[in-house]
């Protein structure tokens, strides 16, 4: 059971990581997604083509509101739909150049604010402190 020098450093630590995400989001073009488009784009990057029921069970959503999602999507470039490869009841959704070319900008402006807010901020013995607590914090994440 954790004591209580512990509970506060897991609320400190939340709320850190909480602020630092909010950062990164407004660092980059990532905050023209709603939260359920930016997970719908991740699992496509990560996983590949989708339909919507998979992407709706992965992201336990209802097919109807992923359906709205992944439209969205779709009308501004970043998705396109093709035939499923053995349903052909079916369309799977994937990436588009612009979804791609998208994805890395937000992935660079968030690394680019990221290395320069450590670069700027922190003193290079708060920087070693920060790669050592970065490697307790993967430690923390792992299954």
């Amino acid at each position: 059971m954790p004591d209580k020098e512990q509970e506060r450093l897991a609320t400190d630590l939340r709320a850190a990581l909480s602020q630092l995400m909010r950062h990164l989001r407004v660092a980059s073009s990532d905050g023209e997604f709603t939260p359920s488009q930016r997970a719908a784009l991740s699992r496509i990057e990560t996983d590949g083509p989708a339909t919507i029921a998979a992407l709706a069970r992965a992201e336990l959503v209802r097919p109807q509101s992923m359906r709205l999602t992944v439209g969205a999507l779709e009308e501004r470039g970043i998705l396109v739909r093709s035939p499923h490869p053995t349903d052909g009841r079916q369309v799977v959704f994937s990436l588009t150049a612009e979804g791609r070319r998208l994805i890395d900008a937000v992935r660079q402006a968030k690394h680019n604010w990221l290395a320069v807010a450590i670069a700027d901020r922190l003193t290079p013995e708060e920087q070693r402190t920060l790669a050592e607590a970065t490697g307790l914090i993967r430690r923390l994440t792992q299954e």
